[in-house]
């Protein structure tokens, strides 16, 4: 599946030049952009910076005939064709996504590379859409990362500063970030491990758990820097006040119980701890040697079952099962007493409804030119989460609410970060 795309361009002010002519380029996914601007490059001699999209004619990625806007810094040579395109401003329109927002940003990436010592020879886009923008910067040192991003997801450079200190190594090593969602990262080596098989996604776990096991004594700390709370009634207050202007009927009864049933993953005994929000395998980056999570913008404190659930969620059940077992015998090695199975299938239901109310979130704070790329999930999300709450646990016995900080010795097991 390919893309065909109209690149409209605007000047350094802002002021509308007109449309190159269509050009396809391969990848399929609507934020990839760095096709583009070599593409633009190569057919007519344009540096290009790509700065949101206009149009798709489909109603969600991938693929299509799609309409994006790029900034120039001289016009081109070439005859551009006119085109009606609204370039009004919005108020929720990204910085980045703004005529001087790459610059203004690159300025500040290359400032602080030089702060670094590490002068920056080749910049290159990668990617802009509602949820990022992210560009490459290479240097006789090596290269980084410039990843910019919305408010909601600012607090990924205090996830990633905690990472440092409590667990070297697990995230990629920040550089530098500022008040505006612009944070600068270290290369990681490697590639995203999105064809992880059984095997891989087994150390993964094993890796995170670790981790969370160590996150649990730091989850106020955490919190105060700036981490989101979903602990308990907080989870059920945050999913209900996002997903207020949707259609809930489908999970009218789950939403109705939530209190009830967060009381009852509570009482399984689990801590609650840093959650990355969305461990898929293609959010791992290795090498063979190492391996890093990346995108750490989804992450909240709360329970940790909802990583293993994203992480098993592409597997059958067949391949699911011993990945959850061994997550399920770790806790129960570390917390005695506690019932990890139960609470990974009372909060099956919750895993979809709490991704509905992220894509929520992100409709609400993106311009509507931008909504094809979530509006789908939400209602997709809510189908899921209805369906697996059909298929809700048997009424069992409820395991005995566990004494008030039992199991926490192994917690706090080894030296605290300073």
């Amino acid at each position: 599946m390919t893309r065909v795309i109209t690149l409209v361009l605007v000047d350094q002010a802002g002021r509308p030049l007109g449309a190159l002519p269509r050009f396809e380029v391969p990848e399929p996914w609507w934020q990839q952009v760095e096709r583009i601007v070599a593409e633009a490059r190569r057919r007519h001699g344009l540096d290009v910076a790509v700065l949101r999209l206009l149009a798709a004619d489909r109603p969600e990625p991938p693929g299509g005939h799609l309409t994006y806007l790029g900034q120039v810094t001289t016009p081109p040579a070439v005859p551009l064709e006119p085109v009606a395109v609204d370039l009004a401003p919005h108020p929720l329109r990204a910085p980045w996504a703004q005529p001087g927002g790459p610059a203004r940003s690159l300025a500040w990436a290359t400032a602080e590379l030089h702060r670094l010592g590490r002068p920056v020879t080749g910049v290159a886009q990668h990617r802009t859409w509602n949820l990022s923008a992210i560009w490459r910067l290479d240097g006789p040192h090596g290269s980084a990362w410039l990843k910019q991003v919305p408010r909601f997801f600012r607090h990924e450079a205090a996830v990633l500063r905690w990472l440092a200190t409590a667990a070297p190594g697990t995230g990629p090593t920040l550089l530098a970030a500022d008040d505006t969602g612009r944070i600068l990262l270290d290369h990681v080596p490697g590639e995203d491990r999105y064809t992880a098989d059984g095997t891989e996604r087994a150390a993964i776990a094993a890796d995170h758990h670790t981790l969370q096991l160590r996150a649990a004594d730091y989850a106020d700390a955490l919190v105060a820097a700036g981490v989101p709370d979903l602990r308990g009634p907080g989870l059920t207050a945050w999913i209900r006040d996002r997903l207020a202007p949707h259609d809930l009927s489908a999970v009218a009864d789950l939403l109705a119980g939530l209190d009830d049933r967060l009381d009852r993953v509570r009482d399984c005994g689990l801590p609650d701890t840093l959650v990355h929000g969305d461990l898929h395998p293609g959010n791992v980056r290795g090498d063979g040697r190492r391996r890093a999570v990346i995108d750490w913008g989804d992450a909240f404190v709360g329970h940790p079952a909802f990583d293993i659930l994203r992480l098993t969620e592409t597997l059958d059940p067949a391949a699911a099962a011993p990945l959850l077992g061994a997550w399920a015998a770790r806790w129960r090695a570390d917390m005695p007493g506690s019932h990890p199975e139960r609470a990974v299938d009372l909060l099956r239901p919750v895993a979809p409804l709490r991704m509905a109310a992220v894509y929520a979130m992100f409709l609400a704070g993106i311009e509507p030119s931008e909504h094809p790329y979530h509006a789908a999930d939400v209602p997709a999300c809510l189908d899921r989460a209805a369906a697996e709450a059909k298929l809700d646990v048997p009424a069992i016995p409820e395991p005995a609410r566990l004494r008030r900080g039992a199991g926490r010795d192994a917690v706090r097991d080894g030296p605290r970060p300073d």
